[in-house]
C-alpha cells in the first residue's frame, strides 16, 4: 500500500479493533460497565466533536461509540451515586476507559478526587435521538494538501464504493478529509475493520 504523509485531525474516535467495548444498540437495553474518567478546565471553552463548546459545568460526556446526542445514566459503582449526561464529544483516548465525564458530572458522582471510578452506563433510549436519523462515514485521513487527499481517495476508490473528500476549515487552516460513506453504524464498523486491516487509520463519524 502507498504510504502518505498526512495530518490526522481527530474530531472522532480512533476505532481500535479488539479493544473497543461492545455496545448493542437496542432501545432501552444498552448497558456497559468499565472505568470512567473526567476532563475539566484544560478543555473548557473549546469545541467538542459535536462542534458544541465544551462547558465543564454542564452535564455532558465523551464516548467513543455512542451516537452524539445520546443521553445516558452513569452510576458510580463504588458509591451508588448516579447522574444523567448527554454525549457530545469523543473520548476517552486512554486504553481501558469507557467514558470521559465533564467536571460537573464527575462532581455529581463524587469522583473528582480519585480521577477515575468504576461505572455502569445505561442508554436512555426514550430521550435520545433515533439511530435512523444519523448518517455515518469512516474517515481514513486528514490532509492540509488537497492533492494528498485526492491521491488517497483514488486508491480507496479502487476497493471501496462512495469515497469522497470533505473539507473542514478552522481560523488558520483548511483540512481535506478522506471518508467512505456507510449506510448505518454496523456497516461503518465493518468498513473500519477492513480499512485497518489494510493499514489505514479508521475513524467513525456520525451526523444528525
Amino acid at each position: 500500500m502507498r504510504r502518505y504523509r498526512y495530518v490526522v485531525f481527530v474530531l472522532g474516535a480512533v476505532i481500535l479493533s479488539g479493544c473497543r467495548p461492545k455496545v448493542d444498540y437496542l432501545p432501552g437495553g444498552n448497558v456497559q460497565t468499565g472505568t470512567a474518567s473526567w476532563y475539566g478546565g484544560e478543555f473548557h471553552g473549546k469545541k467538542t466533536s459535536s462542534r458544541e463548546v465544551y462547558d465543564m459545568n454542564d452535564l455532558t460526556a465523551a464516548h467513543n461509540t455512542l451516537p452524539l446526542g445520546t443521553f445516558v445514566a452513569v452510576t458510580n459503582l463504588d458509591n451508588g451515586q448516579s447522574v444523567v449526561v448527554r454525549i457530545n464529544d469523543r473520548g476517552p483516548f486512554v486504553k481501558n476507559r469507557v467514558i470521559d465525564l465533564s467536571y460537573a458530572a464527575a462532581r455529581a458522582l463524587d469522583m473528582i478526587g480519585t480521577g477515575t471510578a468504576p461505572v455502569r452506563i445505561e442508554v436512555l433510549a426514550d430521550i435520545s435521538p433515533p439511530l435512523a436519523a444519523l448518517r455515518f462515514s469512516v474517515q481514513t485521513g486528514s490532509f492540509i494538501q488537497r492533492s494528498n487527499a485526492e491521491a488517497m481517495r483514488k486508491d480507496l476508490a479502487r476497493q471501496f464504493a462512495d469515497v469522497y473528500v470533505s473539507t473542514f476549515e478552522t481560523a488558520r487552516q483548511v483540512y481535506y478529509r478522506v471518508r467512505v460513506r456507510a449506510k448505518d453504524r454496523e456497516t461503518a464498523e465493518t468498513l473500519s475493520r477492513r480499512l485497518m486491516e489494510k493499514g489505514y487509520i479508521a475513524i467513525i463519524f456520525e451526523e444528525q
